[in-house]
């Protein structure tokens, strides 16, 4: 899909994705998940290359922010701030004196927070440069939005992890109990996993765009035809700004992983202590059988009438010693 951005602050969208039209007008070009068709009609009305998804995609830095002869050919990968499952994709920019060319490939909040800030304005045409200036603050404010969200989400998982015992125990009755608690600790693993995958995606978005402004704005009198901008500092403390808050919120999702890892150790330690209290609760009554299976003829208690209800309690007696010696040292 074409949008459009025209010197009077309307957006208007190209005609159907066969026959794409382009006006000379247009100041913004804004592609999202462009066709063939679609990037050459741009490349045609604007003599401006399109690139394509493979060179956005591109890693080192010298494909990423390029000088070329029609202006600034800039990308960088993007978080698609998806809830379930959040993913990195290109985003370009091709950056003029006279047009900006946007390239991405999902839908973005930044950019319709833009287009309707354009629309609303009053006085002169807003610049390519401004424009690119408009989406790099809303791009900041959607990264500064998902970082504030991931902080409270991560002290939600805080007060679930350290109230653990209160909260994910189950019931009181059978073997439910420590199955809860498994799923539970499984639950909270995967949201762990989830938020820091997330935390490296947006990490790597921040590092895109912090390389992506000081290149521009050392290019703006030469290549773009406009004095330094002071909002590119601005943007840059930022950026510098998330970029911190980033690596407090990747230590402490590394703190309640290893406090999720620390409850996992506990619950199977208690699962191997009540193993050992059992087997070594079984073992006296074990010894008393086993004495009186003996086929020796002369045995006591062999031709003795209680012998067997004496066995028996000997039985009982001998496993129940152990486990009121365990239960008065507070083992179980």
């Amino acid at each position: 899909m074409i949008s459009l951005q025209g010197p009077h602050g309307a957006v208007d969208h190209a005609g159907p994705p066969g026959a794409p039209r382009v006006p000379d007008h247009a100041i913004w070009i804004d592609l999202n998940d462009p066709s063939a068709e679609e990037a050459r009609a741009v490349e045609e009305a604007t003599g401006i290359r399109v690139p394509s998804r493979t060179a956005l995609s591109e890693v080192e830095n010298s494909s990423r922010l390029r000088r070329t002869k029609a202006g600034l050919s800039l990308s960088t990968p993007m978080i698609t701030f998806d809830k379930v499952d959040s993913l990195l994709k290109p985003l370009g920019f091709v950056l003029t004196r006279d047009r900006l060319v946007t390239v991405r490939f999902h839908d973005l909040r930044a950019f319709s927070e833009v287009k309707t800030r354009i629309a609303e304005q009053d006085g002169p045409a807003a610049t390519s440069t401004e424009i690119f200036l408009l989406l790099m603050e809303e791009l900041v404010d959607s990264l500064a939005d998902a970082l504030e969200e991931m902080g409270a989400d991560l002290d939600t998982l805080s007060t679930r992890i350290f109230d653990f015992d209160v909260r994910g125990g189950g019931t009181a009755s059978g073997a439910v109990v420590p199955r809860r608690r498994d799923l539970a600790l499984r639950r909270i693993l995967r949201s762990i996993g989830r938020r820091g995958k997330a935390l490296g995606k947006i990490r790597a978005t921040l590092l895109g765009l912090e390389r992506i402004l000081p290149f521009v704005a050392g290019e703006c009198e030469g290549v773009l035809g406009v004095e330094q901008v002071p909002r590119f500092e601005t943007i840059r403390r930022d950026i510098a700004s998330l970029a911190e808050f980033e690596i407090r919120q990747s230590e402490n999702v590394q703190f309640l992983l290893d406090a999720t890892l620390g409850l996992i150790s506990i619950e199977q330690n208690n699962t191997f202590r009540v193993l050992t209290v059992v087997s070594v609760v079984g073992v006296p009554p074990t010894l008393v059988a086993s004495m009186y299976g003996m086929n020796f003829k002369h045995m006591p208690e062999l031709d003795w009438i209680y012998g067997y209800p004496y066995g028996l309690s000997l039985i009982v007696i001998s496993a129940l010693l152990p486990l009121l010696y365990f239960w008065r040292r507070g083992w179980f």
